[in-house]
């Protein structure tokens, strides 16, 4: 990195674990961390996904990028993965907690996602795959013995912060709803990015959340129409949008936030 003022952004051989390594974002996330000379492990329970996500970087980034299969809402095998990438890969500095289910968009004849009828299993499952996951990952990120600098990054939503308008999913039938399950995750990540960010105030470890609006897909057009009404910047994000605000809160650039809620929506939570 050239220059005075990009000197803190370089992640200069940082070593991120980045859950749900598989997912949509991650990619973006990934060959940001590797532009700024970051090192980053890429955890998924879908390991045949996470080879095609990283085939990309790996000619350009060799020895940069590591994949680790992991079902995240087991103890025991987040337990033995910290063990792994610790005495395989190095000490991490960084904790990305990504891994979520989203269930966008899901629709149902029968009103699975209606509140009245959402399954315990299905909430079960959401609860554990974004929150619980998240609380054992940082668990045991906590526990690595150092005294170095470290960053938790927890991915939260705009609908962290509010509820979902649920007309922006409803089809002719009425049906269609975003779950319950998606808001209390997101809430709770926001609430757990806070916990530990006071709760480790005295092990250099320092923990904040980022808010993130909807992101461009190739939604139908009618929810396109619908969800602009509510952003005043008139459109989702861009999937690369979010990738500098990643960057700045996993480095030195961000060196003083602890315990905060970066909110990246277009302005959604404004209104």
């Amino acid at each position: 990195m050239k220059g005075d003022k990009l000197r803190n952004f370089n992640l200069d051989g940082k070593l991120i674990i980045l859950t749900g390594g598989a997912g949509y974002l991650a990619e973006e996330f990934t060959e940001e961390i590797l532009k700024f000379n970051g090192r980053v492990i890429l955890v998924d329970i879908n390991l045949k996904l996470l080879k095609l996500r990283i085939k990309k970087f790996e000619k350009e980034y060799r020895n940069k990028i590591f994949t680790y299969k992991c079902d995240l809402t087991s103890e025991s095998q987040v337990k033995k993965m910290f063990g792994d990438i610790e005495k395989k890969i190095g000490l991490p500095n960084v904790l990305i907690n990504n891994a979520a289910s989203n269930p966008t968009m899901i629709k149902s004849s029968k009103g699975s996602n209606n509140f009245e009828n959402f399954s315990i299993n299905q909430w079960q499952f959401d609860i554990a795959s974004g929150l619980t996951s998240a609380f054992l990952c940082s668990k045991y990120f906590g526990k690595i013995n150092t005294s170095q600098n470290r960053v938790i990054l927890n991915i939260s939503s705009d609908l962290g912060l509010i509820a979902p308008n649920q007309g922006l999913y409803q089809d002719k039938t009425g049906s269609n709803f975003k779950p319950v399950s998606y808001s209390v995750v997101k809430h709770g990540i926001i609430g757990l990015t806070k916990y530990t960010a006071t709760f480790w105030n005295e092990k250099n470890i320092r923990c904040n959340a980022v808010a993130f609006g909807g992101v461009f897909n190739n939604q139908n057009l009618k929810f396109l129409n619908k969800i602009k009404k509510l952003i005043p910047m008139n459109r989702m994000a861009n999937k690369s949008e979010y990738n500098s605000a990643i960057v700045f809160l996993i480095s030195d650039a961000s060196s003083y936030m602890n315990g905060s809620v970066t909110v990246i929506d277009g302005g959604r939570t404004a209104w």
